[in-house]
């Protein structure tokens, strides 16, 4: 399949996507800051440069996007266009991702993953229930938590 944009126009396309601020992330960041819990951005010290760190109760969010991340779920779809490229690229994410998580155990810290099809699309939660679970995650004292979406078995890959 031939890309219908230039490669100029493309170019300009990807460079917009952004690698922090994005809606989920400031979603999450804004709900929990109203709820009295008070983080860091993107900390560098730490593997994978999680989105937020709680040091008071060593606990870090990531938020992921589920086409970048690669998630399991029916809001991520590999490209048609240049499929080896993209497979390579979410696999090696996925990688970087799993080494990010485990060494951040490895750590002491506690990890709560959150997917954007939880905060979007026909699976996500109510705003208020994630907000609940990532209050619960960082008061509590589970080492490891994820967050997606609640997909019907109709919608659902298999």
């Amino acid at each position: 399949m031939v890309d219908v944009l230039t490669p100029e126009q493309r170019q300009l396309n990807m460079s917009r996507i952004r690698g922090r601020d994005t809606k989920p992330e400031m979603l999450i960041r804004r709900g929990l800051h109203a709820r009295g819990l008070r983080y860091r951005l993107q900390d560098r010290s730490l593997p994978g440069r999680p989105d937020l760190v709680f040091p008071r109760h060593h606990a870090v969010i990531l938020v992921h996007g589920c086409f970048w991340h690669g998630h399991d779920c029916p809001m991520f779809r590999l490209p048609a266009t240049r499929r080896e490229f993209w497979s390579a690229k979410i696999g090696a994410n996925r990688s970087r991702d799993a080494k990010s998580h485990e060494a951040l155990i490895a750590l002491g810290w506690r990890v709560l993953t959150i997917w954007e099809c939880s905060l979007k699309g026909k699976g996500r939660w109510p705003f208020g229930s994630v907000l609940e679970a990532c209050v619960g995650f960082i008061q509590g004292n589970q080492v490891e938590l994820m967050i997606s979406g609640a997909w019907p078995a109709s919608i659902a890959k298999t």
